[in-house]
């Protein structure tokens, strides 16, 4: 135990309004680390300890928390009582459903220095060195609430379809506060309640840690970076307590996916591995793909392109192979071989094969539907339009980006700003070139960011 010179007020003022004695709080910590399988000497010398600024050790923070928690009938977070903040460093903390309702907190009060937090590349490999047991004990010991069935957990999944729906339709600005609010204030008060049976908890946890990558796919679409890295990674955490070998797995995807959008493969090639590793003989083949073909992306843009072939034959192959359902947070991604085809042109147009990325882009639009992926459509549209631009086609590519338009008017997202942003400076370039369609092009892509800003 440290001390520091500045006394905690906010750990004070709470106790102070728990009505509690320090001996009284020692109590109940001692007892809160004995559910979860530790056992503490927490005296109330300790308490004062801490209240004067010393700082607790290892995971005893978290059962302060609790143990005001249960005193207080309301949640008590480490950030409301000064041992926690928005820190990456805190990403994986002892309670993830304190730190969903502060990321809650933080995304509807508006804190720039969460929303506006940068991206973490220290933080990709958080997951390789996660023990998720401890954390497991502690969720556990934290149970109180009342009886959840499976009609609760039904309904979470339900409202998130829908919300994704949206979402692929009208981008990731529109309903944020909503999403956000909704897993904060029902979602994760849900997981403190008593189940019926574990297949109830786990589907419960499963279906929370599908609704956080989706708040963190939204941050991501709308380019804060840092606040989407906490949600996936607070998604990863709620996917262990469900089912850690498959759906733990595709959170390190969702990161990995991350990563590889920032330019940052050198941090997520053996997050991409492992995912691939605890997943096998664990998921059906179509899973397994789209597995595959991100460790695909991830030697791709790393420059290990042999790799990268024989992963995107593998992938291709495990499609194939299977023709199972695929679980519900695999299937959030859109169908199967659509995604696994445009991954493909993605990892192909990092090894500068823009032939064979072209093929695959054009397979990706095949299989989705435009109204139901409008977002997507769009994106994948602009990326054809690069890999016919590399193949010095260039009246076909300016047709291409101006088709891809069509699909992102409307749609509040940044990845199609900085896309919009692209195609406007490829086309000033073709303007000098006397491209034909390039003024036209140019000029749509201005009004379209002008009329977005």
């Amino acid at each position: 135990m440290s001390d520091s010179r500045n006394p905690n007020t906010a750990l004070a003022d709470v106790i102070a309004e728990a009505g509690c004695t320090y001996e009284s709080l020692a109590r109940d910590i001692r007892t809160i680390a004995a559910e979860a399988g530790t056992e503490l000497h927490t005296s109330r010398s300790a308490v004062h300890s801490w209240v004067t600024g010393g700082t607790p050790n290892g995971q005893t923070r978290a059962y302060i928390a609790e143990a005001l928690t249960r005193r207080m009938k309301r949640k008590v977070t480490l950030a409301e009582i000064g041992l926690g903040c928005a820190g990456i460093g805190e990403a994986l903390g002892a309670d993830p459903l304190a730190t969903a309702t502060d990321l809650g907190r933080f995304v509807m009060l508006r804190r720039r220095d969460f929303l506006n937090a940068a991206f973490a590349t220290a933080a990709v490999g958080l997951p390789l060195t996660y023990d998720h047991e401890a954390v497991a004990a502690t969720l556990r010991a934290a149970e109180r609430g009342g009886s959840i069935g499976a009609e609760e957990v039904a309904t979470v999944r339900q409202l998130t379809e829908t919300f994704r729906s949206v979402d692929d339709r009208l981008g990731g600005g529109h309903g944020l506060t909503t999403v956000t609010a909704y897993l904060t204030d029902t979602v994760i008060p849900m997981l403190e309640g008593r189940f019926g049976s574990t297949s109830v908890r786990q589907s419960a946890f499963g279906a929370a840690a599908s609704l956080a990558c989706l708040v963190g796919w939204k941050h991501h679409d709308l380019g804060r970076e840092g606040a989407a890295q906490r949600y996936y990674l607070l998604g990863f955490q709620l996917a262990c307590e469900s089912d850690p070998d498959g759906h733990g797995a595709w959170m390190m995807r969702a990161l990995t996916h991350q990563a590889l959008d920032l330019g940052h493969p050198a941090s997520c090639i053996g997050l991409a591995e492992e995912a691939l590793r605890r997943s096998s003989g664990k998921v059906d083949r179509q899973t397994e793909a789209l597995l595959r073909v991100t460790c695909a992306r991830a030697y791709g843009a790393g420059g290990e392109s042999e790799k990268a072939a024989a992963a995107l034959v593998s992938a291709e192959d495990a499609m194939l192979a299977g023709n199972d359902q695929v679980p519900s947070y695999a299937a959030a991604s859109g169908p199967v071989s659509a995604t696994l085809a445009s991954h493909t042109g993605k990892t192909l147009t990092e090894m500068k094969d823009h032939r064979a990325a072209e093929k695959h882009y054009r397979a990706a639009l095949k299989g989705r539907v435009p109204g139901t992926y409008q977002r997507v459509h769009g994106l994948t549209m602009v990326n054809l339009g690069k890999s016919v631009a590399a193949q010095h086609r260039h009246e076909e590519a300016v047709a291409l980006w101006n088709r891809s338009l069509n699909f992102m008017d409307g749609v509040a997202s940044d990845r199609n700003r900085k896309e919009i942003r692209s195609i406007q400076s490829a086309a000033a370039g073709y303007r000098q070139r006397r491209i034909p369609g390039a003024d036209a092009l140019s000029r749509r892509a201005t009004d379209l960011l002008r009329a977005q800003a």
